[in-house]
């Protein structure tokens, strides 16, 4: 497992998470490159199917990152994503998928610091956990 390096998918809100991130970088801090970046424009926007498609296109993790509640762009689309998201763990046990391999964190444009501790937060943990492998997201046919 020393080598092992996890793949994480996150879907990163367009007003605060996305701009938290690039706050980060812009900043200059240290994050581990692990972290496959898909934006979209609010974390209410997250299909359940695209959590379960990433992991079974390999990832190791999935994380969601929304605007603080009541900060919404969409009114209330991070509530609906608290929602999902509570459906989603305990769907992904049922399949056999660790619920500790799905995250959601609310992080806003402001807080770059807070992004580099839950990205590298979450890349120690799955290092300890090992890789994700899983018959019935991953199988073909």
């Amino acid at each position: 497992m020393g080598d092992f390096e996890p793949e994480i998918v996150g879907f990163l809100c367009n007003w605060c998470s996305y701009e938290g991130a690039d706050s980060a970088g812009r900043a200059g801090k240290v994050y581990p490159a692990n972290l496959k970046v898909i934006r979209v424009m609010c974390s209410g926007r997250i299909d359940p199917q695209f959590v379960l498609k990433a992991f079974r296109e390999g990832a190791d993790g999935v994380m969601i990152l929304g605007c603080h509640p009541g900060e919404c762009h969409y009114k209330d689309g991070n509530f609906q994503a608290l929602k999902r998201y509570i459906f989603l763990k305990k769907m992904l046990t049922q399949f056999g998928i660790e619920g500790e391999r799905l995250q959601l964190h609310w992080i806003s444009a402001s807080e770059g610091d807070t992004f580099v501790n839950v990205v590298s937060e979450m890349v120690r943990d799955l290092k300890k956990r090992g890789p994700f492998v899983s018959i019935v997201c991953k199988g073909k046919g």
